[in-house]
């Protein structure tokens, strides 16, 4: 009796169906070409591992910071590529013990690359264990309590260690130091360079955009690359349900039905600057007083929306607290007008 044989899907540049949890992964570049802004740091980078590779030894360990959804991660998957070595990804909240980080290290081989996100989390005792292990590839285990405990080491393969962290005051002054290779800080991108990468998301994702479409989420996507490709996913899921294509007037409708406005502002960041502006004559207020007013935690509020209305200068911060600016009243009064 014949078997049959399962007909094979046609190949496509689309990401095809079934594999919509992966677009992100699809997204991501895969080659320095198609890494679009972050020059400065790109060049000192294609330096650093050149020179790695003539003198065949593992690049330096390396840490890199800023905002979320700047391209942190994707750097180290493309160190990785560049130098044909496997990369093993964890996190800080991940490691919590010393046995687990004991394991990561141990479990290594020549030449990997192991990236720790969000590295500002790791405990004091983690880092004891990171120092000598960064320094002389070297790990020192305490077997055992009390008087008979003793000191084992072992040696470590040659590695990097590639760290990324949202908040680099947060790391020890000794664990900054031990980052030989650099410290990078990646910085916000320009509305010409989220265009480019939108193109390219575009191009991948297979939509089809017209004249003013990628223009108009480059100007609404906080100058951050993660944030541009939410918003050109949920554009072309508004502009697929109306069974249109994907114009910038169907960008604006998308995106007014997430409550994005012209700036990028989302309704937590106007609620801040109307509770500010209604509540407390637009200020100034502490953090602790707006942090009740809103019902929102301080960290969100200091982290998430304050250093994008401060980029845009419609905040302050003062020694008295926050302050709003002559602008976000004009901005608030605008947005208000398009809803009539």
């Amino acid at each position: 009796m014949q078997q049959k044989t399962a007909k094979k899907k046609p190949e496509s540049s689309v990401v095809s169906e079934g594999k919509d949890v992966f677009l992100d992964q699809a997204l991501r570049p895969s080659r320095w070409d198609d890494y679009i802004g972050q020059e400065n740091i790109k060049e000192n980078l294609r330096i650093l591992l050149l020179a790695a590779k003539e003198r065949e030894h593992a690049p330096e360990h390396l840490l890199f910071y800023g905002p979320p959804g700047l391209g942190k991660t994707t750097l180290a998957h493309l160190i990785a590529k560049e130098m044909n070595a496997q990369i093993k990804i964890t996190s800080g909240p991940a490691i919590e013990r010393v046995g687990d980080l004991a394991s990561i290290l141990t479990n290594l081989s020549s030449g990997d690359i192991l990236f720790i996100d969000e590295v500002h989390r790791l405990s004091k005792q983690i880092e004891e264990i990171l120092y000598p292990a960064m320094e002389s590839g070297r790990l020192d285990i305490i077997i055992g309590k009390g008087p008979s405990a003793r000191t084992v080491q072992l040696d470590l393969p040659p590695f990097t260690l590639i760290a990324a962290t949202t908040r680099i005051a947060m790391l020890s002054s000794p664990l900054r130091s031990r980052f030989s290779g650099g410290t990078f800080r990646l910085e916000y991108y320009t509305e010409a360079e989220i265009e480019k990468i939108l193109k390219r998301s575009a191009k991948i994702l297979g939509i089809d955009s017209k004249d003013g479409a990628l223009k108009e989420i480059s100007i609404r996507s906080r100058f951050t690359p993660r944030t541009a490709n939410y918003l050109l996913k949920r554009a072309r899921d508004f502009a697929q349900v109306k069974k249109s294509a994907l114009s910038k007037e169907s960008v604006v409708d998308a995106l007014k039905l997430l409550g994005v406005d012209e700036l990028g502002l989302h309704p937590s960041d106007r609620s801040l600057l109307t509770v500010l502006i209604e509540k407390f004559g637009g200020g100034p207020v502490g953090l602790n007083t707006l942090g009740a007013a809103l019902s929102e935690e301080e960290a969100t509020i200091e982290e998430v929306h304050e250093p994008y209305l401060i980029q845009l200068g419609l905040l302050e911060r003062t020694p008295r607290g926050r302050r709003v600016t002559p602008e976000a009243y004009e901005h608030l009064k605008g947005f208000r007008q398009t809803l009539i």
